[in-house]
This record gives structure tokens, C-alpha cells and sequence, in this order.
């Protein structure tokens, strides 16, 4: 599991909490981004339990952490919030606690308000995986993007890369600005207004907006 972040520490969460990307410094990323490339599927988890709550639906972020635990060796667990407790008003909290006592060993959590998975670090002693949080952040996403353009790209620095669609709501794409900027790529945001208003520009340094999408793509990489 990766090492402790700047903003997991910071709010008291459990080592190996990987809550946002806003929150990291570019070592960091590249530190995760290099364990990616060496990884084979080897059983370093093996013993573990990986609990994955969702309280909201998902095919491609579901199935893609319960192959890449039990390709590690662990055991996966999914809970929904139909047909659990959660149905019957359980609050998140005591939800997070009774899948903690009954073994799991790392949590990754999927829900529709921002800031969710951050208050189950806080009060939990075992990782804290942020499979998307609200319009907040998909961490995981932008990590996944940024390692598949590094196996076509040199690096990250000087490319112009273009953003386009719902801005406003996509916590996919809140995630990827926060890291390509911090890594000097040249970001164009595309979408009308209504979709990508121009606060977007102060979600990091340097972005820029475009209301046309050949002009968006045009000199992109």
C-alpha cells in the first residue's frame, strides 16, 4: 500500500490513506507512479482483507479493485448501500466501524458526499482507499491516467492536454487538473458555460478555457 500522504497525515488517517490528489506533492506522485510500473500481480496482500463500500454504483472502479487485490493476494468483500444496514439509516461511521471489527484491513470507499472517505480516515486505524467522493475527487482515476500517458509520454512536463466535457461536476476531471498541473502540463478545460464556469480556472495554476472543441484539441498531445 502506498506510504502516508501530506494530507492523510494531516487529518489523522491511518498510513496508506490515499484520499485526494489536491493534497499531494509531485514526489509523492511520482513515488506511486513508479511502485505502479513495478508491480506485478505477486501475493503482497495475501492474508489481507479488502472491504470495498459503495454507496453509490460503479462497474469499471468496482471491478478494477477487486482484481488488483485479489491479484495481490487479498480477499475482497463488496458492501452496497442497498440490501445493507446503511438501508436502515446506519450512519457511515458506525458502518465504518463494524467492517473494521470484523476484520478489514483496508477500506476503499465510493459515496456521493465530498469529504466522506476523509472523515472515515480520521477515525479509522486501517487504510482508507477514496474511489470517488461526491464532485470532490476520484484520486485513483487521475493516477491511472497519468500512468497511461507515461507509457506513451516521456513525461507529463510541457504537454498540452485538453480537459472536455462536464468540468463542473466530474470529480474525475477535479482530480486530473490537481495533477497535471502540479507535474507543468499545459491544461485546456472545454465544455459551455453552464458545464465549466470560469471559476474552474482557480482549481490550480495555469488552466486554461476554451468554449470550442477544435480549438480545445488543436496542438493537444
Amino acid at each position: 500500500m502506498p506510504a502516508v500522504t501530506q494530507q492523510a497525515a494531516s487529518r489523522g488517517a491511518a498510513r496508506g490513506s490515499l484520499l485526494g490528489i489536491e493534497g499531494l506533492s509531485v514526489a509523492e506522485i511520482t513515488k506511486l507512479l513508479q511502485l505502479a510500473r513495478k508491480m506485478n500481480p505477486r501475493p503482497l496482500l495475501r492474508g489481507k482483507k479488502v472491504l470495498l463500500l459503495f454507496y453509490e454504483a460503479s462497474t469499471r472502479t468496482r471491478a478494477s479493485f477487486e482484481i488488483a487485490a485479489k491479484a495481490l493476494g487479498a480477499t475482497t468483500t463488496l458492501v452496497l448501500s442497498s440490501g445493507s444496514s446503511i438501508e436502515k439509516g446506519e450512519s457511515l461511521l458506525d458502518t465504518a466501524y463494524t467492517l473494521r471489527a470484523v476484520g478489514a484491513d483496508v477500506m476503499v470507499v465510493r459515496h456521493p458526499n465530498a469529504g466522506a472517505p476523509h472523515l472515515m480516515a480520521s477515525h479509522l486505524d486501517i487504510p482508507v482507499i477514496n474511489a470517488g467522493d461526491g464532485m470532490h475527487e476520484h484520486p485513483t482515476q487521475a493516477l491511472l491516467d497519468a500512468y497511461t500517458i507515461l507509457r506513451h509520454k516521456k513525461k507529463l512536463a510541457g504537454l498540452q492536454i485538453a480537459i472536455i466535457g462536464d468540468i463542473y461536476h466530474s470529480r474525475v476531471a477535479r482530480s486530473a487538473i490537481h495533477l497535471l498541473s502540479k507535474f507543468g502540463a499545459k491544461v485546456v478545460l472545454c465544455g459551455p458555460q453552464e458545464l465549466l464556469p470560469e471559476l474552474a480556472t482557480t482549481l490550480a495554476p495555469g488552466l486554461h478555457i476554451s468554449r470550442s472543441c477544435e480549438d480545445a484539441v488543436r496542438g493537444a498531445d
